[in-house]
Parts: structure tokens; sequence; C-alpha cells
């Protein structure tokens, strides 16, 4: 299961698949789910691998997209402007290499440039700069050096340029879109594992898009598979770095599985909350509950569609998502693939129809 993970997450973290644009994850996921289930897409791109069987619908998803850019205007000297698709902090953006996906298929390389800190005045240097004061270089002399014969076109999507790494301390890997690739690559491996046993439930394995842009994909994607529960996989931010209280972190690499209960966008279903931590106590695995005041993922929308859907979030925590380079430890990610497996096979009827029983 190792191996099989470094790989697939290095190819999901190397695909280029910003917000809108998610080809490349879904390609991934057909090749590697066709056998698997029945594939099919939504209107909006979504994709789905639902297995045979019977019992209630249980969905493991995860968002396809990562943070990335558009191309917005390209000026008469060649350079390009851009807007942010996803949160992104400016700090993170200048001198980092860029790569915009051409209509031809063609990927260009560029860098994130500005005025350089020489010509600025001395105020100007203490500021963070705006996204709007930026551009990408390309190495072009005009616009039409862009267009015609670069093949650059307004609208472009524009992925972080980053190559997936191991690094120095065993099972550490650094690479762009840990936000979203791990939950990627856990829908795929775990689903992989799930659907080669008999399950008391009927498996709906789910990718999605434009979660960056607020959770637009999971509305549709929730519509469309009529789901009676659902595992939202994440790569949510650790908190185990300078500037935090490290007796007090809920996200620390190599703390296990993190099994979120609230933020901002969704409260975990508490029967289903506590199932989850239920399930990885008595299979010993290592996992950390957390609390968050700020963010939010899929579960968002996926808990508000149809007639409501117990949602629970488990994720790998990864250190400076929403950057050009992401850090997380292996073993969290193989810790969140062995609670989906334990927590999916526990979810038969009784189980699911006991989570959204009030009264």
């Amino acid at each position: 299961m190792r191996t099989k993970a470094v790989s697939l997450l290095q190819e999901l973290t190397d695909a280029h698949s910003v917000p809108g644009h998610e080809d490349e994850v879904r390609a991934i996921f057909v090749d590697e789910l066709e056998d698997c289930g029945e594939l099919s897409t939504d209107r909006n791109g979504s994709v789905f691998c639902e297995s045979t069987g019977d019992g209630p619908r249980v969905l493991v998803a995860g968002h396809m997209d990562e943070v990335g850019f558009m191309v917005q205007n390209i000026t008469t000297d060649g350079f390009i402007q851009f807007v942010p698709l996803g949160g992104w902090w400016e700090h993170s953006l200048l001198s980092q290499r860029v790569e915009i996906l051409t209509r031809s298929g063609g990927k260009i390389l560029g860098v994130v440039s500005s005025r350089p800190p020489h010509l600025l005045a001395e105020a100007q240097r203490r500021q963070v700069m705006t996204i709007d004061q930026m551009f990408i270089d390309v190495g072009a002399e005009s616009r039409r050096e862009v267009m015609d014969e670069i093949g650059i076109s307004l609208g472009d999507p524009i992925a972080p340029c980053s190559v997936f790494t191991p690094m120095a301390r065993e099972d550490y890997f650094m690479a762009k879109a840990f936000d979203n690739r791990v939950g990627m690559a856990g829908v795929i491996q775990a689903g992989q594992i799930l659907t080669r046993s008999t399950l008391p439930n009927r498996l709906i394995l789910c990718g999605t898009v434009q979660e960056e842009v607020g959770l637009r994909g999971a509305k549709t994607a929730a519509a469309f598979s009529h789901p009676d529960v659902a595992i939202i996989l994440e790569g949510p931010p650790a908190d185990d770095t300078p500037g935090f209280s490290r007796a007090d972190c809920q996200g620390r690499l190599g703390g296990g599985v993190q099994i979120r209960l609230f933020d901002p966008s969704a409260i975990a279903n508490p029967r289903l909350a506590g199932l989850a931590i239920d399930v990885a106590r008595a299979e010993g695995i290592p996992h950390q509950v957390t609390v968050r005041r700020s963010g939010g993922t899929d579960a968002g929308s996926f808990h508000l569609a149809n007639n409501g859907v117990p949602c629970i979030v488990l994720g790998v925590p990864a250190r400076y998502i929403h950057s050009h380079n992401s850090i997380i430890d292996l073993n969290d990610y193989l810790n969140m693939i062995t609670l989906i497996i334990a927590l999916v096979r526990r979810l038969d009827r009784e189980t699911v129809d006991g989570l959204s029983e009030y009264l």
C-alpha cells in the first residue's frame, strides 16, 4: 500500500487541475477506477464510480481542484495579468514558477513577477504586494507573440509549478496541491481496496470540482449521487510550525488521520463523528480530533443537500497549503486509508439509519 500511495500522490500532485479545469485529475480517477464500478459524471464535471451492492449509499469524496489562477489580461508588451482561483496569500507568490495550460493542451512556463525592490520606495518594500500589481513573465515581447506564437488566451488556467519531492526525513514529502490530492488519492486507493470485498452498502467514490471557489461542485454532486452518508477527504492545514502552540495543535504531522468535528462551513454529524473516533480507537489507528475556527470543506455543501446528509471530514494535515510547496507525513495518509476502510465496512443499513433518527 505504501508504494502505491507514493506513486499515486506523485501522479496526482503533478497534475494541472485548477477550479473549473480538473480534467487531468479526472482522467487519473477514471484510469485507476474503471474496473471498480460504473463511471459517470454530473454536468459540472464531478466524477463518480459506483459499485454494485445493496444497502445505504455511502459516498467517499474528495475535491479534484487545487488553488491556481486564470489569465485575466495580456499587456501590449507581452506580460500576463491574472486573477486567483481560490485563496492565496500574496506574500507566497513572487518569484514562483507557474504553468499556463493553453487551449491546444500545451503547458507554458512562466514566473510571477513585479517591479524589482531596487525601484520601490522604502515604504512599498514593507508592504504585501497585491495580485493586481503582479504579472507573469513568459519571456515574450508583445501581446501578439503571447497569443499567436505561444498560444496563450484570456481565460487559460494557471497552476503552480513544483516537483513532488521526498525529503530528508523518511516518509515526509513536499509538493504542490496536497490540498486536496491527498483526498483524491485516498478516494482512489481506499476505493480500490474496498471494492475487492463484499460491503454492507453501495459504495460511491467521487471527485468533485470547484471546491476552492466556494464548495460549488459538491452541490451538484450531492444532487446527482443521492448519498445516505458522506465521508469527505481533505488536505487540511497543519498547525505544528513556529507561531502555534505545540501543546494545543490539532493537525500535527505524524499525529495520524485528522477527524474534523467542526469548521464554519459544517458541523459533523455527532453520531457519525463518534463512530469514526470509536472505530479509530478500536482499530488502533493513530488519529487527532480537531475543531477549527476557520476554513471549510465540501461537507459544507454535502450536509445541506437533498433532505440532509450525515457527514464526517477525514484529513491528512499538510504544512503550507495554498502555496507552491506543502509537506505531509505519508503515515498520516496511510492511517487515513485504514480508517476509511474500517469505517465504510461498518456502515450497514441499521447504522446509517441510526445516524439521522431523531424521533
